[in-house]
């Protein structure tokens, strides 16, 4: 509607239950917290993972994105219209192909990351399969101020007219937000330039 369009370009937001995605599956195992008291020193020792969605002008869609915790880079996303482990899966695979293997995976304990699927990936591979503890959306942090960015910068700032436009205005901006967006906490320097090496340890 109009009114929502204007709030999207005052950068207000209505207050009302959201949509929960992180739902648990019972019958999937869950795996401990085990990133408390790490020392994330280098780009690819910890990737996290999380799942939001995007409103448009009708309906929304889904958004997955990876992140390395050290150089905040994105290494891949994907967008879809169900909340199918699919395009979790799809991500999960184009990283490791694109970036190689972390030494740790976070995700929240939502089904799609508990799927024999998504798990058989990270097992595949060897990587420690790290979880946060229940409502303690802190244990994710750099994912959610992701968010926050990404919401901010960009959803609320547009209005997608359908999920091409969507997927075109995203894939615009994680570019930006990868290779142009400098970060106080990254010495200034872009996620590419601390994820290629440009900012040593310590």
């Amino acid at each position: 509607s109009k009114v929502r369009g204007l709030m999207r370009k005052a950068c207000i937001e209505a207050i009302y239950p959201k949509k929960r995605l992180s739902i648990p599956n019972k019958e999937h195992k869950v795996y401990p917290y085990l990133l408390r008291g790490v020392k994330i020193d280098r780009a690819n020792k910890v990737w996290a993972t999380d799942i939001t969605y995007i409103r448009m002008e009708r309906g929304f869609v889904y958004l997955v994105a990876i992140i390395d915790h050290f150089s905040r880079y994105i290494l891949s996303w994907k967008i879809s219209n169900t909340l199918d482990v699919g395009f979790c899966r799809e991500a999960l695979n184009e990283a490791i192909e694109k970036c190689g293997v972390p030494e740790y995976f976070n995700t929240d304990q939502g089904s799609q990351f508990t799927s024999r699927e998504f798990i058989g990936i990270l097992k595949k591979y060897k990587i420690k399969i790290s979880m946060d503890g229940r409502g303690r959306a802190m244990d994710n942090i750099f994912i959610e101020r992701f968010w926050r960015s990404l919401k901010y910068e960009e959803v609320y700032l547009k209005y997608y007219v359908n999920v091409i436009d969507c997927k075109n205005n995203l894939k615009n901006y994680f570019q930006k937000y990868n290779n142009l967006r400098l970060h106080q906490s990254l010495d200034y320097l872009t996620p590419r330039e601390v994820y290629s090496g440009m900012r040593k340890a310590g």
